[in-house]
């Protein structure tokens, strides 16, 4: 099992604080990893230098000694042991820790089968106690063919029937399919369980089909995971790449043995000024670099017998007492539901500390921006859109005035104003000019839906009755229009409706002197809004709508804006005074007969 030490070090406070580590000698450590290696090359340096300083110095062999040492030490510096040794150790860590994230934990699945396999009774108990038992079986068959530690405890499927994971039934069956495939069948206790999964559907246990698909898809899941085991033991890094790093760090230190030795300073040679017996530094850099490789030789199968390879066998029996207690302890068992203490403050506002804890209280992380303070002339909101006539056009001017006016009040600030221009002041179609694009124009349309001529049209008369009767309905019509038309800027457009007993197509073709092509949706600029042959726009992007009035018979109107706001004011209150007018004779009728 990997050796845990993160207690020991949970802050760095303090000088020195993990220099604890350093000094100890447990399973796991480099030194208990590593000694036999660095006694050994001790030994051998000291063999050569006794022989540089004793013997070959008495017969006269200490210049060829000289000669070899420095051409080893000239050597030995370009074998890339740094590069090679790092990246294969870089490649076995990641591997290592792949190999830990593919071991299968059955918890997630022992509470999907707690939660939808229901029934309190023996069978509904040994449906889930028996799928947990398969996915334990099929991991435990996984690991007795990658790992020596499992082998060891179950050599045949004979200790597993005795130790409760199979039956001897079970194991015929399993010994009959094993005799059949040439191929592994580690799955085939999940079979079993899926079989299981789905008998408990058939009989009414598992309660709709989703409830079967997870089980289902958590068993494929772990299945998965144990095939991912098999192929980590079947495809290992290459071994040429192990051979060449292990290469590389042997030749290095043999390279060593002659190229750090200390030579006669008398000679002065370059390096080797004073005299040592000890290889200080050279002893370090060979434990660094041999405790390097031994630990990607330790960690490249984690599924061996080394100090910090994986306890699979406390993993099985883990997986098998947490599988069953799930599924049969702890199935459909949940503590009474009372009122928590925050019940009737929704959430807490602070859980209490301890007097232990009290330094680790702080404030809610903020933005990055929570102090970045914007100044308030810089706040202001730049126009959008500018209002300016077109080069060689006449001068523009707000539809409410037929001559040029002194300045008059703003139009509301929802609409774009209407403008005429001076050239068409005396005319009975006004024309609406506006600076900015088609999409412009459409949006600043649609926030005024509410007051919009053309929503007024679709709203009021795209109904599928209309009042047969002239009376209060047409009266109130007409004014909602007169309202409607003003409040959106139109203040001279009011519309006439007919009070003859008319439908809503012929409304709208002679009440508003708009055409069934008036509204359509242009294909090429959806969702902008096209204005059919009432709407135009000039080469610099300018667009012109055109309102045309109408009088009751369908008679196109003409004349100042003025002008045509008293026509139809005449208009309104001529029908008003005919309505009153026929309402009386209708009750002096009504008396008559009555008397």
């Amino acid at each position: 099992m990997t050796v845990t030490y993160t207690h020991e070090v949970a802050d760095c406070k303090g000088f020195g604080n993990f220099w604890r580590l350093l000094f100890r000698w447990v399973a796991g450590s480099v030194y208990k990893l590593v000694w036999p290696e660095p006694t050994t090359y001790l030994l051998m340096y000291a063999l050569f230098s006794i022989l540089y300083r004793v013997v070959f110095d008495e017969y006269e062999g200490g210049e060829t000694f000289e000669q070899v040492s420095l051409y080893c030490h000239h050597f030995s510096d370009l074998i890339p042991v740094s590069f090679v040794l790092g990246f294969y150790v870089s490649i076995v860590l990641q591997r290592w820790w792949a190999q830990y994230e593919s071991l299968p934990w059955p918890d997630s699945l022992a509470l999907i089968v707690s939660t939808s396999i229901h029934g309190h009774d023996n069978r509904g108990r040994l449906m889930r106690r028996t799928i947990m038992r398969y996915v334990n079986l099929t991991f435990t068959l996984t690991l007795t063919m990658i790992t020596p530690r499992a082998k060891k405890r179950f050599p045949t499927l004979e200790h597993l029937v005795d130790s409760g994971l199979m039956t001897a039934g079970e194991r015929k069956i399993l010994e009959a399919i094993q005799d059949k495939a040439p191929h592994p069948v580690y799955y085939l206790p999940l079979v079993w369980a899926g079989g299981v999964v789905a008998r408990a559907r058939k009989e009414g246990r598992i309660r709709d089909d989703f409830a079967l698909k997870t089980i289902i898809d958590e068993i494929n899941r772990l299945r998965g995971l144990c095939g991912g085991l098999l192929s980590y033991d079947w495809i290992s890094i290459p071994l040429v790449y192990t051979q060449v790093v292990t290469l590389a760090v042997y030749s290095f230190f043999l390279a060593t043995l002659m190229g750090r030795q200390f030579l006669d300073p008398a000679m002065k040679y370059p390096n080797n000024l004073i005299d040592f017996y000890f290889p200080i530094f050279t002893l370090l850099q060979f434990f660094f670099y041999m405790g390097w490789l031994k630990v990607a030789e330790t960690l490249v199968n984690p599924f061996g017998e080394d100090d910090d390879d994986f306890e699979v066998n406390w993993l099985i029996d883990r997986n098998i007492q947490v599988s069953f207690l799930i599924v049969d302890e702890m199935h459909n068992e949940h503590p009474e539901l009372v009122q928590d203490m925050y019940w009737d403050d929704v959430y807490p506002q602070e859980l209490p500390y301890t007097f232990a804890s009290e330094q680790y209280r702080r404030d809610p992380p903020m933005g990055s921006t929570a102090n970045f303070e914007i100044p308030e002339a810089e706040q202001e909101i730049l126009p959008v859109l500018d209002e300016e006539p077109e080069e060689g056009d006449d001068e523009w001017w707000p539809l409410e005035a037929s001559t040029p006016p002194s300045p008059s009040p703003s139009p509301e600030p929802n609409l774009p104003p209407l403008l005429l221009p001076q050239a068409e002041a005396g005319k009975g179609t006004p024309t609406y000019k506006r600076r900015g694009s088609l999409r412009s124009l459409g949006s600043s349309l649609h926030s005024a839906r509410k007051s919009s001529i053309l929503n007024f049209f679709h709203q009021r008369f795209h109904k599928p009755e209309m009042p047969s009767r002239t009376g209060s309905s047409s009266r109130g019509l007409n004014r909602s229009a007169s309202r409607a038309s003003a409040g959106s800027g139109l203040t001279a457009s009011r519309f006439n409706v007919a009070r003859n007993n008319t439908n809503a197509s012929s409304l709208q073709s002679e009440a508003y002197g708009l055409s069934s092509e008036s509204l359509n949706v242009d294909s090429r600029n959806s969702p902008r809004l096209h204005f059919g042959r009432h709407a135009s726009q000039d080469e610099d992007g300018a667009i012109l709508i055109k309102i045309k009035r109408r009088d009751k018979d369908g008679e196109e109107l003409s004349g100042s804006a003025e002008e045509l706001v008293k026509h139809e004011n005449a208009e309104e209150e001529e029908m008003e005074e005919k309505s009153k007018k026929k309402s009386r004779e209708e009750r002096r009728v009504e008396s008559g007969r009555r008397g």
